[in-house]
């Protein structure tokens, strides 16, 4: 008997599954728990436009990020910070700042823990950064920091 599963069952498959299993398991074990219903065509047609969903919401948060990724690459970032006698900075240029400052000057805004920096930011010049805007896809920027 084919069924689809309503959630992932040990030893059998994930959620939205399309499985083959024998009538008695699903008569008594399956069905009865609300863990998988019966495939019929009606089930079979929302699979099939639930699979197409999902696989548009990946294409269009892919097409988002190579853009977003694209934007990226042309933005010079500034930041300003103050700094001792010796040249170097109070503290540090943080991941939380960069990104701050990123959404502040270009409207682009990024997650802080998906932003990664080439170097720790403790005294002037510039650095590389890097935002993981997708699975594969990455965007660069340069940050210049100065007083």
């Amino acid at each position: 008997m084919k069924v689809v599963l309503l959630q992932d069952v040990k030893g059998q498959g994930k959620r939205d599954q399309l499985i083959e299993v024998s009538e008695g398991y699903a008569r008594n074990f399956l069905l009865p728990r609300k863990l998988a219903i019966e495939a019929d065509a009606k089930v079979m047609n929302e699979i099939r436009n639930k699979e197409a969903a999902r696989q548009y919401r990946v294409a269009e948060e892919q097409k988002s990020a190579r853009e977003t990724a694209a934007r990226l690459s042309s933005v010079t970032l500034k930041i300003r910070c103050a700094s001792g006698a010796d040249g170097k900075l109070y503290g540090a240029v943080t991941a939380k700042d960069v990104a701050e400052a990123l959404e502040k000057e270009t409207g682009i805004s990024v997650d802080k823990r998906k932003l990664t920096l080439s170097e720790p930011i403790r005294s002037y010049g510039m650095y590389t950064a890097e935002v993981r805007l997708y699975t594969d896809i990455v965007g660069k920027f340069t940050v210049v920091v100065h007083d």
